[in-house]
């Protein structure tokens, strides 16, 4: 579809006004009577009226600085599509004056969270983009942010009591009552579940917290009794403790295995228990995920897609900054359940 370029010469003959008149509705410049404001804008709507925002943008030379916080790819490689997805985003909207600055923590250290979110503050950016693992240092940063007036989108993580423009991602307790939904399906008759958490203090970390919230409330609605689940929390380095978890674990009865987190690699290397099926349910298409799906240690995998989340938290920036536009104050994305029957369509 194609759209006629109008002037402020074509809109003010239109409106029966001056280019003046119109130039100074257009851009909120000056005083107009409400007349004429009426007239020009009427006009507007009625063609349907699009600025040309980039060519604006470079001729006021404007950049809009967005900084983005998630956790260091580095550290652990399930953050490297975010990062690709921020990049992508950078580079779709480069040519309307956005720079995009990442800043990365260690997801292992709520300090780390707290001295580069202070990195972010002091290089004064337009927005923010970011993935809070740490729910108390989260909400000092945002603090700082509504203190600012600094608007920020976050991802991956809804923490409920903040200020943000937009949060994009899952609903985590649906995600969580889903997983079960799976377990149950497939052994009904449940005797033994463990739940594990990487990485993170789960006193701290909302996202996991919310995952097993709903996955236990949806066996308890089942007649499932609490006394069958195992919650077990690895963060120490290495996770020197995981092999003899999971020996004395496996001497058990285990019907299934929950994993809140990218690490269900780390879990499935250890189920190797011929003739004791026990199913396996982890987020994420790392590629370790994949490989275990692939080859039957790992039966479902829940993709967040942090990609598009990642992309979408910038690109919500872009619309409230850059376009002044109002964006959603949510977003919430499919949940996709992937096996090794489907996993070649989401490679």
């Amino acid at each position: 579809m194609s759209f006629k370029k109008y002037t402020t010469k074509d809109i003010a003959k239109l409106a029966d006004v001056s280019r003046g008149t119109v130039d100074r509705v257009l851009h909120g410049r000056g005083r107009v009577s409400e007349t004429a404001e009426k007239k020009v804008k009427q006009v507007l709507a009625e063609i349907d009226y699009r600025p040309n925002v980039i060519a604006r943008t470079l001729r006021e030379n404007k950049i809009v600085h967005i900084a983005s916080l998630i956790p260091s790819p580095e550290i652990d490689s399930f953050w490297k599509k975010p990062m690709n997805g921020i990049n992508e985003a950078f580079s779709s909207y480069n040519s309307f004056g956005v720079t995009v600055v990442q800043h990365f923590y260690d997801q292992n250290d709520p300090t780390s969270f707290k001295k580069i979110s202070q990195e972010v503050i002091d290089s004064e950016p337009d927005g923010v983009l970011t993935a809070p693992l740490f729910k108390k240092e989260a909400l000092d940063f945002f603090k700082q942010c509504k203190e600012l007036d600094l608007p920020y989108t976050t991802f991956n993580t809804d923490i409920a009591s903040s200020d943000y423009a937009c949060f994009i991602g899952q609903d985590l307790y649906q995600s969580g009552r889903i997983a079960a939904d799976l377990l149950y399906k497939s052994q009904p008759e449940l005797k033994k579940i463990l739940i594990f958490h990487f990485d993170e203090e789960i006193s701290n970390s909302p996202h996991m917290q919310e995952k097993e919230r709903g996955f236990k409330d949806y066996l308890k609605e089942h007649g499932i009794k609490e006394s069958i689940f195992s919650t077990i929390n690895l963060t120490d380095k290495g996770y020197k403790n995981l092999k003899e978890i999971m020996k004395t674990s496996l001497k058990e009865d285990i019907s299934g295995v929950f994993i809140t987190t990218s690490k269900a690699y780390e879990v499935a290397k250890f189920l190797n228990a011929e003739g004791q099926k026990i199913i396996v349910i982890g987020y994420d298409l790392v590629e370790d995920n994949v490989d275990n799906l692939k080859s039957g240690k790992i039966d479902f995998l829940i993709n967040q897609n942090p990609r598009k989340q990642a992309f979408q938290g910038v690109h919500y920036l872009t619309e409230l900054l850059v376009f002044k536009k109002d964006i959603p104050k949510k977003e919430l994305l499919p949940i996709d359940i992937i096996t090794k029957e489907n996993i070649s369509t989401y490679l």
